[in-house]
Parts: structure tokens; sequence; C-alpha cells
């Protein structure tokens, strides 16, 4: 091989080389947009920066977000009692079965199994409850690229319920799945840990499921209605349990503000029980736990009943709109036609007659008489 042939291949070697560095630097040099979700540390920043707030938080300028104007109302229902948590209904016995299976927990998994039924006790209808289904049919929250919400458990209404053609219209903000059988208008959400759990974990995704939770309330309570509801009350609820300890928050929207006029959303606690600590305790938080989530169905029920009347007298209105567009359309019709036979009519009768006699009237009188009206003008043909 001739010196010049090696020399060109060792060029083009180079040539390759230089190529294959440059790729992998801008490979390195390139990043890459990643979604952030609760495990992620910048989740609570990007939840900050689209206005979703978590519990205690405080604007730069030493304001604080409002709590919404129902919270006491809320703390008082959530401490009605129950007669399946009464003493003799749920026995000191029955509290520490709990608190051993508490104890023997090992994964998050095994929290829902064995924990979280005991605090649930009875569920009426079990199409309304599902768990660890990512909310991906949802529209994003914040401008940020959020992973989709995935709740340990989550309470809402059986899709139909809700009026057809109001899911199709609202489906990004009141539908979390596009398995379209699971329940929708979640207003109701629990977040669980295992014991290597974290807290901070918790917290943050309790704010995000909260928040989406009380956007598709305040979504489907303005459904209809010539502006949209901002009554600074609470509708949607939210609960923690991590080691033992039962936590419960509300979550509303805020009065949007900013040039884009998005809404904002507020996480409060309501209360904490130590659910470990001793049978009274641990009633007192079931109890609220319970309590909370009948409130929210109620409230849930309450919307849909509001949203499936303002569809019906909308559907009402259309019929009622289109048959009089119809109504005036056919009169027209029949108006134009009954003229055209009374016009053949007057010219059949004039050409089947003798020798008429010379007309007194102008041909401008004849012109004004055919454009009578219809029934002037038969009288007029039978003379």
């Amino acid at each position: 091989m001739s010196s010049s042939q090696l020399s060109s291949r060792g060029r083009k070697r180079g040539i390759a080389s230089t190529l294959n560095t440059r790729s992998t630097r801008n490979t390195t040099n390139t990043k890459t947009t990643e979604s952030s979700g609760p495990y992620s540390r910048n989740f609570q920043q990007k939840l900050i920066d689209g206005r979703v707030y978590p519990d205690e938080y405080g604007y730069p300028e030493g304001r604080v977000p409002p709590e919404p104007d129902n919270l006491d109302e809320i703390n008082e229902i959530l401490t009605q009692p129950r007669p399946s948590l009464s003493p003799s209904q749920f026995s000191d016995e029955k509290f520490k079965e709990f608190k051993r299976a508490n104890a023997r927990l090992s994964k998050e998994n095994k929290v829902m199994k064995t924990v979280v039924p005991i605090i649930e006790g009875k569920i009426t209808d079990d199409k309304c409850v599902e768990g660890d289904i990512l909310f991906t049919n949802f529209q994003p929250l914040t401008n940020d690229m959020l992973t989709a919400a995935k709740p340990d458990l989550y309470y809402g209404a059986r899709p139909e319920q809700l009026d057809r053609r109001v899911r199709d219209e609202l489906s990004g903000h009141i539908i979390p799945s596009t398995q379209d059988d699971l329940p929708i208008a979640p207003n109701f959400f629990l977040a669980a840990k295992g014991p290597n759990g974290t807290a901070a974990v918790a917290g943050r995704q309790a704010c995000y499921d909260g928040a989406l939770g009380a956007r598709g309330m305040n979504t489907l309570q303005s459904y209809g209605e010539d502006e949209p509801v901002h009554d600074n009350n609470a509708y949607t609820i939210t609960s923690i349990y991590s080691d033992g300890q039962l936590k419960m928050y509300t979550s509303h929207p805020t009065q949007p503000t900013g040039p884009e006029g998005r809404l904002g959303y507020c996480m409060t606690q309501l209360d904490g029980w130590c659910m470990t600590g001793n049978a009274k305790t641990f009633r007192q938080g079931a109890t609220a736990y319970r309590n909370a989530r009948d409130w929210t169905k109620a409230q849930r029920d309450e919307a849909i009943k509001r949203a499936n009347k303002r569809a019906r007298d909308s559907q009402v209105e259309t019929v009622a709109m289109d048959a009089s567009v119809a109504g005036v359309a056919s009169f027209t019709t029949d108006a134009s036609r009954d003229e055209t036979y009374t016009v053949e009519a007057l010219s059949q009768e004039s050409n089947t007659t003798a020798d008429p006699p010379e007309s007194e009237t102008s041909t401008d009188e004849l012109t004004l008489d055919c454009r009578l009206p219809v029934k002037r003008l038969r009288r007029h043909s039978k003379r």
C-alpha cells in the first residue's frame, strides 16, 4: 500500500474521530427537559411556580394565602359521631389488631391492604373508589412538565351519573383516565406511605392530588354559568397516612391573577391524629376520615346534579329555538305556495273567459291586486 493511501485513510479516520467527538460533546452538552414528580427534589418549587401552594405557605412579601371560608364548617362535620366507631362497635381489641397490623408493615402496598381498610370501614359503592391509577387524561395543571398524578386512593362519581355532554366538554378536568369507566370528578384522596416512605413525598403528592381535585370541582360547579364560580370554599379533601399518623387537608382555588388568569390552589390542614396512640384517638381519626369521605361525596353529587340540570335546560332551549326557526320557515313556505296557487287560478280564469269586457282597472292596480293577502285573492277568484 502506498504512502498516499495510508495518509488518506489516516485523514478519514481523523475526520471520523473528530465527528464522533463532536457528536459526543453535543450529546453531553444537550440539556434534556424531564418531567418532575412528587419524588423529585424540584417538584415542590414547580408546584409553587404554578400557583399550587402547600400548607402554611407564605408569599415573599409576607402575605399568606386565604384559608377556605368553610374551614370551620368542615371541621365541625368531621367530629360528628358515627355509630360504627362507637366503643360498642369498635372495641379496644379491634384497636389492638389495627396497631399490630401497623407495626408489621414492610411495604407501602401492605399499608393499603391491611391498615387503610380498617380506617375506611364499610364502603357502600366500590364503583366510586379506585387507586394506583395514572391520571393521564387530565390537562396539565401548570406550565411546567409534571408527571401524571397517581393517588394511592381516590373517590369520585360513577361516569353515568353525569350527563354525557358535560363529560365530553369538561373531560380534561374531571375524567382522570382514558379508561372511561373509572370514577370521575375525584375530590377525596389518600396518600399512604410505608415505613421507608417519607412524609415530604406524601405531602407533595397530597398537594398535587388536591389541586387537581379542586380544579375539577370548580370546573364542574362553573358549568353553564355566566361567570366561573369563585366562592373561596373548599370542596376537596386529601389525607395522608404515614408512620401511624393521619393528617387531613382541604384544597381550594383562589382568585385568578396575572395576565393568564390562572387559578391558584391552596392546601390547608384540617387536623391530625396519632392513630396508633390509643383507641380513643383512633376512633376520632377514623370518624373524621369517614365523615370527610361522605361530605365530599355530597359536594360532588350536588355539583353533578346542578351541571345535569344546566345541560338539560340548555338542550330544551336549543330544541325550542330550532322549533321556532323551523316554524317560521314552514309558515313562509306555505304562504308562498298559497300565493302561487292563487295567482295561477286567476290566470286560468282570465284565459277561459270569452270576450271579456274592457276593464276599468289599470295595469298597476291589477298588479297591486295580485300582491294582496292570500285570503282576499281567493275571494276575488270566486267572483
